[in-house]
């Protein structure tokens, strides 16, 4: 079948990015200043610095 010159260009939708799910740092804390996480064979620590800032370190 011949396209037919008079019917509209399709016009692919953009397609939005899935955001990644996100946490209070509450949520994690749970009232403490460090914590720790296990990752595959790794563990991490996360604390809170007394400027309020976040800092993993292994």
């Amino acid at each position: 079948m011949a396209p037919n010159p008079n019917s509209p260009t399709p016009v692919a939708a953009p397609v939005q990015p899935e955001l990644p799910p996100r946490l209070n740092s509450n949520q994690i804390f749970r009232g403490q200043k460090t914590i720790e996480i296990d990752h595959g064979e790794q563990r991490y620590t996360l604390r809170v610095t007394k400027e309020n800032k976040l800092i993993l370190t292994k």
